[in-house]
């Protein structure tokens, strides 16, 4: 892998089918270790149930507040700052509490594959 910025793009927002945006900051393949994504859910939503096979995912919370549902647990509220640990292979789920959007960071190890993306977890 070569050194380099990658820019942020707004207009790479895409709407995903768990009931969020995303914008995929760094996804490449010669950077297997870890994926970076910009996630915002929009107020009273809530994602679905799904699970990443084989990945670890940490949320990293920038604005907003959100309840967060991981595999049996009631939900935690979060808020900016906090940092969500998602194991492989373990459902979840996150509404937006807030008026304003809810905006996170989601880390993935190794990177983020959509083969490894798993919903409609009930």
């Amino acid at each position: 892998m070569k050194q380099h910025i990658q820019r942020f793009q707004s207009n790479n927002e895409y709407y995903f089918v768990e009931g969020c945006y995303i914008n995929e900051l760094s996804n490449q393949s010669e950077d297997p270790e870890l994926s970076i994504a910009q996630a915002r859910v929009e107020p009273g939503v809530t994602t679905q149930w799904h699970q990443l096979r084989e990945t670890t995912e940490r949320y990293v919370i920038l604005d907003g507040s959100g309840a967060v549902e991981i595999g049996d647990h009631v939900p935690q509220t979060v808020k900016p700052g906090d940092v969500v640990i998602i194991p492989p292979n373990t459902r979840q789920r996150i509404t937006n509490i807030s008026s304003k959007d809810l905006i996170f960071l989601a880390l993935c190890t190794p990177r983020f594959e959509v083969e490894n993306y798993q919903s409609d977890l009930t």
